[in-house]
């Protein structure tokens, strides 16, 4: 790329993956070139940087690519050790980050995907079984990082913040396109979590609007399949 600066991030407007990447990216204060990429038709750069799993998000350094969100995240904070800093110095503290970030990604953000595609029953038995596993989401955090308030560096963004702020937007769009309707009361402590996290300048900038993300959703989950 003619041009190019040192951090180039190639990213997709509406995926979280790209976001938490982009949060990072400004948290640190890392200037950086963004391409916005086609799924429909990705980029020939996309797939020389990234030709095994040919998606999003990759991160280009100096030349160098590094591909998945959690690793390039990991990266960053290596790469740029200035503060603040994503991940805890303390490898034990570091390894609980680790481990509920983890879980975030494969038992809530997928596990909430089958949702939106079912009715009656089978969408209720859906929503029970999401309100489990975000229980014992909640439980963790609590139990795990005792001291967080509100986000894991105190008023700075740690990792499972970034992680979950970059998913906080699709809550409402989630809920308008599905005709779904998530316990807050029940799940306080997550959900003042998400709204503390949407109050933050730096995510607000990040977030795509709301309008085109239900529009997104109504395609990707609800248009009739060719």
């Amino acid at each position: 790329m003619e041009g190019q600066s040192d951090v180039v991030l190639f990213g997709m407007w509406a995926s979280p993956f790209c976001i938490r990447v982009e949060l990072a990216l400004k948290l640190k204060g890392i200037p950086y070139q963004y391409v916005e990429e086609d799924l429909q038709n990705k980029s020939d750069l996309l797939l020389q940087y990234n030709p095994v799993h040919k998606k999003v998000p990759v991160l280009v350094h100096k030349g160098k690519p590094v591909a998945e969100s959690i690793v390039i995240l990991e990266y960053i904070d290596e790469c740029w050790s200035n503060t603040p800093r994503l991940l805890p110095d303390d490898p034990h503290e570091r390894s609980k980050v680790r481990f509920w970030a983890d879980f975030y990604d494969h038992k809530l953000m997928t596990g909430r995907s089958p949702i939106i595609t079912l009715k009656g029953k089978e969408q209720e038995k859906a929503m029970e079984d999401f309100s489990e596993v975000l229980s014992v989401f909640e439980e963790g955090i609590a139990r795990d990082f005792p001291q967080r308030s509100p986000f894991f560096n105190g008023e700075t963004l740690g990792f499972v913040d970034i992680m979950v702020a970059s998913n906080s937007y699709s809550f409402r769009a989630f809920s308008e396109v599905a005709g779904v309707t998530f316990d807050e009361e029940k799940h306080s402590a997550f959900f003042k979590w998400v709204h503390a996290l949407q109050d933050c300048h730096l995510i607000k900038e990040a977030l795509p609007p709301h309008d085109k993300v239900v529009a997104k959703f109504r395609k990707m989950f609800l248009s009739p399949k060719a």
